[in-house]
């Protein structure tokens, strides 16, 4: 076990490499920071920030000779970064699960390989393969890098061949699944925490509510039928299990009309729609994550109370820092920004979280906050 008092290491500086810090320092770490930005919300709290890129060999032999262990705070890290670390201290999760989480393409073929349901999908490389692809998947579809897409970009919905077509050029014929798209009741996920014992701890399933291909809200717990949140979970366990995963992982689910649960992807890290557990769990992912990092047992999930987290974007700003005194009128609701410096479009900037003894009076808060913080009310 890595004990308090010790030196953790975390590549990427963004908002969850600053909770990861924060709640590192909250029980007795040094945290160090690697990431090229020397304005990021991570390193602008750390106790040392490495301005530097990941490949940069001098400033890896440094973290790697002063943290006891290092993670990451997303998965697109590059493969020689973690393979040159791996070699000289504990990085947890491992390269072989960031490995396939970063890819759609291996993702997917692993996830199905486990006898787990997903979309249907073909993996396209070449044009003659995407010609291929919209022959056997059903149209309307989507065209979605196998790599480095996330909040909706690196996607094309795709309503014929020449749409395919269209949007493969306009990805620089990068390699791509193309997906059926199915009819959803609703999104979901599920954060767990796993030990190197390989003990895990599962937060309850969450229910996700997504605009423009951003996450707008998350509502805890997930209105569903206990039978699909154990299943839900049971899946994401072993996701977990397979991979011989050491951290934090979310897995997002589309609960389709039919009443069909499919994984739609994984992300090997703690992930923003967990972003409730800061307030709402006795233990938070960020926590989860010192603790699976440094060799310890995961705390308790135990939710304390329903709550929705809602997501603030750069488009909030207008120029001007919002009316956060209408937010402060609310005593459950619980702010969090990220130390971002400048605020643009569809930036995340921070969450609010919504605590209520009754999940619809979370709900009708955060929305009452969204309108006024819009000016609406």
């Amino acid at each position: 076990m890595i004990l308090p008092d010790a030196t953790l290491g975390v590549l990427g500086g963004g908002q969850l490499g600053r909770m990861f810090v924060q709640a590192a320092r909250s029980i007795g770490y040094r945290v160090w920071v690697l990431d090229a930005d020397p304005h990021s919300p991570a390193g602008s709290i750390a106790d040392r920030h490495l301005v530097a890129p990941y490949t940069e060999a001098a400033a890896l032999r440094e973290m790697s000779s002063h943290c006891a262990a290092i993670t990451t705070e997303f998965e697109n890290v590059p493969a020689e970064t973690l393979a040159f670390l791996e070699a000289r201290v504990p990085v947890r999760p491992g390269s072989s699960a960031v490995a396939i989480a970063r890819d759609r393409i291996q993702e997917k073929t692993f996830i199905r390989g486990l006898g787990l349901a997903t979309a249907p999908f073909v993996a396209v490389c070449t044009s003659e393969d995407l010609a291929q692809a919209c022959t056997r998947i059903k149209l309307p579809a989507l065209l979605k890098t196998a790599q480095l897409g996330y909040d909706g970009k690196g996607q094309f919905l795709i309503e014929s061949a020449a749409d395919a077509l269209r949007g493969f050029h306009q990805l620089r014929e990068a390699a791509c699944i193309l997906e059926e798209r199915v009819e959803l009741q609703q999104e979901l996920s599920v954060i767990l925490a796993r030990s190197v014992d390989g003990s895990m701890a599962v937060y309850p399933v969450g229910e996700n509510v997504h605009v423009d291909g951003v996450l707008d809200t998350t509502s805890v717990p997930a209105r569903i039928p206990p039978a699909i949140a154990q299943q839900a979970v049971q899946m994401a366990q072993s996701l977990a299990v397979a991979l011989d995963y050491c951290g934090v992982l979310a897995v997002e689910f589309f609960l389709t009309r039919s009443g069909e649960l499919l994984i739609n992807e994984m992300a090997p890290r703690p992930h923003n729609s967990g972003h409730y557990t800061l307030d709402a769990c006795v233990t938070s992912q960020f926590e989860q994550q010192v603790r699976t990092l440094c060799g310890l047992p995961p705390g308790a999930t135990t939710l304390l109370s329903p709550a929705v987290m809602v997501n603030l974007l750069g488009d909030l700003w207008r120029g001007n820092a919002p009316p956060w005194q209408r937010l402060f009128q609310h005593p459950g609701a619980k702010l969090h920004l990220y130390g971002k410096r400048q605020a643009r479009q569809g930036r995340k900037m921070g969450h609010y979280t919504c605590l209520a003894a009754q999940l619809d009076d979370a709900a009708a808060m955060a929305e009452e906050i969204r309108g006024a913080l819009l000016g609406d009310a």
